[in-house]
């Protein structure tokens, strides 16, 4: 059975109470945290989420409130992620007629599974990709990539670094950056691990 917005407040309330205390509220700290007008009107929110089974408590007992193993496994359960409306799109050369648009981005298009991970980037070596020193990228763990794959490569078993992967004749892999300043890394196969493959890159402006 659905809860209303009060009785989330309730539950919420009586877990966070616990969790600093170790120990269930009283109906009195309940109505006072929750600025409810009276006892009776905690004791009706309490008997509603026993009955939908979100509480159990001990017959004529103070402090014996205790959340059931319904409410607890809906908090385990993964929150999703953010959506944030897509209004449109933006001319970065010639204006162009401003046209809305009524779609959202869903960051789980992003980061939906376990495997995905963070970092940030140091260093200019693939500037030329737009990706700069100080930007966050997303990762997909990976320990396979296709030509051309911007990847986070461990080489040498110690060290790590983002640059775009390449096969060469003889059993070698080009790590190669997109910095025209740079000269690529060649390594025999066997020293290289790909540790994911390039999602997205983020950056913050201040």
């Amino acid at each position: 059975m659905a809860l209303t917005r009060r009785q989330k407040q309730v539950l919420d309330f009586i877990s966070g109470f616990i969790d600093e205390n170790g120990f269930s509220p009283s109906f009195e700290e309940i109505a006072g945290g929750l600025k409810l007008a009276s006892l009776a009107t905690v004791h009706k929110h309490i008997s509603v989420l026993q009955s939908k089974n979100y509480l159990t408590r001990g017959f004529n007992q103070s402090r014996s409130l205790e959340l059931s193993e319904k409410y607890l496994a809906g908090q385990r359960r993964p929150k999703p992620l953010p959506e944030i409306p897509l209004m449109g799109r933006i001319a970065a050369g010639a204006p162009v007629e401003a046209m809305e648009q009524h779609e959202t981005l869903n960051f789980a298009d992003f980061a939906g599974n376990g495997n995905t991970y963070a970092l940030e980037v140091r260093g200019d070596s693939m500037i030329d990709d737009h990706i700069c020193d100080g930007d966050l990228i997303l990762l997909e763990r990976d320990i396979e990539a296709l030509e051309g794959d911007i990847v986070v490569a461990l080489v040498g078993g110690s060290e790590t670094t983002l640059k775009r992967f390449y096969r060469e004749p003889g059993n070698m892999i080009r790590l190669q950056p997109a910095n025209a300043a740079l000269k690529p890394i060649l390594v025999r196969a066997e020293d290289v691990e790909i540790q994911g493959r390039l999602l997205a890159v983020l950056r913050k402006y201040n």
